[in-house]
């Protein structure tokens, strides 16, 4: 599917504010609100846009520990196997093979270290961890979750 400038400016107003109505992002990029849910539609169909989901500070549920860890695996282990393991602690919020040294790179939040020790334990005694490396996150500099690739909010207008 190709997404055009509104289609961008679209996203762009959702990821600001995904409450918005349809009158309100049409306001904002000059269509009617039944020609932005009819694009919506279509951007939902094609997998453009994945869903709309509620922000909410892991502190105010109990989550006051984050950190990193970095996975070093034994042999040839396939990003599928590390998934599948990784993917069973509810703590793990995002995991990828990276380049470099390690072989994968897990996001923990924890309600505390005794808590993020426990799943770094756990994850650590899968068959195919060799060893992890670990650093927890003191202050958050910057943190963006609802920006837009670097050009996009620019073409939006």
């Amino acid at each position: 599917m190709t997404i055009d400038d509104l289609d961008r400016q679209i996203v762009a107003a959702l990821v600001a504010d995904a409450r918005a109505t349809y009158a309100q992002v049409g306001a904002q990029i000059g269509l009617s609100a039944p020609a932005v849910k009819r694009r919506v539609d279509r951007l939902r169909a094609s997998g453009a846009i994945t869903g709309f989901a509620a922000q909410v500070d892991p502190a105010a549920l109990g989550w006051t520990t984050e950190a990193y860890v970095e996975l070093f695996c034994r042999g040839r282990t396939s990003p599928a196997e590390i998934a599948a393991a990784v993917g069973k602690h509810p703590e793990v919020i995002d995991a990828s093979t990276v380049t470099g040294e390690a072989d994968a790179l897990v996001h923990i939040r924890a309600a505390d270290v005794r808590h993020f020790e426990q799943v770094v334990e756990q994850i650590g005694a899968e068959p195919f961890v060799d060893r992890t490396r670990s650093v927890i996150v003191m202050s958050r500099l910057v943190h963006r979750p609802d920006r837009l690739p670097p050009g996009e909010k620019g073409r939006a207008g």
